[in-house]
């Protein structure tokens, strides 16, 4: 009787507990599933709120702001009983709501804007076609396509256009003055009369624009007075190449087909010729970019001009040549770090693509030091143009020959429209005075004397 009332109890007890346990299993899962549940509406509204706000930032205009500042005194007025603060909140609102049906559309555009060239000269301009059409099946509003050129922007008024109507305009975009001009994204902007509301869709295309320098044509630097600058054979002896210059006893370590051998029979001893260095000139074009070495902006210009012009002459004439200027500097390594940019001279257009991009800083610098770096890493300079402003002194013109080996020619070609056009050298270093720039094209079709 003992044994099966304990058995009883046993068993009560064992069901006791199991039931326990599975109430205790249901509550943790339940508050589980409450959290992960808070959890998901919790960044569901975060979302909806970012994304809310990011709409409401991009629509409501300045002065959508200020209408939303007037409807709020609307409760305002109602709590204290001012009228005047009812009235002008009534109107906030009406022009609130009158603003939203300016909104709707506008997706249904389909823009095309293209240019048909993508390259000019400076002081003339590009007139590009922009193209909309309304793909959609219902009426469209009028809107306006704002077209971004360079550091402007041009607004296109878009009329009311009917389903599949194409709407075309012409775009001028001015190239007056050298530089790189990207034209886009165009952007779709759906607005209200007063502007309280607006609604902007932007196309990714972006056109790119680069504004040559002006440039002249000059002479082959075959001829004139660059070939006179050559002119002058190395004095440089080896012991092989193609121009013969004598013979000499034979050295430990000459070659054997070097041997002259009529020499040989005649001395009795062995005999070798000994060659002139023959060496491929290389014309090498500094241009200097540092603001302080030019008086104003147009001698910059005239500066780049003149870099483009002599280059795009090398370059037909087969030579070759190698253009370099100043990287950028920043502020912070001025002093601990040098840097030379060396342009693209694989064809005239690669050249003039990257002079459109220069630009004169204090960052830049001095020419002096861009001379010095360009004489170590390009090798074999026969002549160097150095083209630089008005504020060069003669000092420092002298010093631009000890930046370069002693058969290094050079040339200063400063750049000064108050000046009268010559040539004239100072220690030995030549120095171009031009005025504009075809005073650059005569000056170098001349022989030098």
């Amino acid at each position: 009787m003992t044994f099966e009332t304990d058995s009883r109890s046993h068993t009560a007890t064992s069901e006791n507990t199991s039931t326990h346990t599975r109430y205790s299993s249901t509550r943790s899962s339940t508050l589980i599933e409450a959290v992960v549940w808070w959890v998901r509406i919790w960044r569901a509204a975060r979302a909806y709120s970012l994304t809310a706000a990011r709409w409401v930032q991009e629509t409501v205009t300045p002065a959508g702001w200020v209408v939303i500042a007037v409807i709020a005194l609307f409760p305002i007025g109602l709590v204290f009983g001012w009228a005047e603060f009812i009235v002008a909140g009534s109107i906030g609102m009406v022009l609130l709501l009158l603003a939203l049906p300016f909104l709707l559309g506008g997706r249904a555009y389909s823009v095309k804007f293209s240019m048909p060239v993508d390259r000019v000269v400076a002081g003339g301009e590009v007139t590009g076609t922009l193209r909309v059409t309304n793909v959609s099946s219902r009426l469209e509003l009028p809107g306006r396509i704002d077209v971004p050129i360079g550091q402007g922007l041009t607004d296109v008024h878009v009329p009311l256009m009917r389903a599949g109507a194409v709407h075309e305009e012409l775009v001028s975009v001015p190239a007056f003055q050298r530089g790189v001009i990207d034209v886009g994204p165009v952007t779709t902007v759906r607005t209200d009369p007063l502007g309280v509301l607006k609604r902007e869709v932007a196309w990714a295309d972006i056109h790119r624009l680069y504004v040559h320098p002006v440039t002249v044509s000059i002479p082959s630097t075959s001829a004139g007075f660059v070939r006179d600058l050559e002119g002058n054979p190395t004095s440089d002896i080896v012991d092989s190449d193609m121009s013969f210059h004598a013979i000499r006893e034979y050295a430990s370590g000459d070659g054997q087909r070097n041997i002259h051998w009529k020499s040989t029979a005649k001395t009795g001893k062995l005999m070798v010729r000994q060659f002139e260095e023959s060496r491929r000139s290389r014309l090498a074009v500094a241009l200097s970019l540092r603001a302080d070495e030019y008086a104003t902006p147009d001698e910059f210009e005239m500066a780049v001009s003149a870099v483009g012009s002599l280059g795009i002459r090398a370059i037909r004439d087969g030579r070759d040549v190698a253009v370099f200027t100043s990287d950028d500097i920043p502020e912070f390594t001025r002093g601990s770090i040098r840097s030379i940019r060396t342009l693209n001279v694989v064809s005239t257009r690669t050249l003039l693509d990257d002079l459109s991009a220069v630009s004169f800083s204090q960052r830049a610098m001095p020419i002096e030091d861009v001379c010095l770096f360009a004489s170590q890493v390009i090798p074999d300079i026969s002549i160097a143009f150095v083209i630089c402003g008005s504020t060069m002194t003669a000092s420092r013109i002298h010093s631009l020959a000890l930046k370069f080996p002693p058969s290094v020619s050079i040339v200063a070609v400063l750049c000064d429209p108050t000046t009268e056009p010559r040539f004239r050298r100072l220690a030995g270093t030549g120095v171009l005075n031009i005025a504009v720039l075809d005073d650059f094209r005569s000056l170098l079709a001349r022989k030098a004397g």
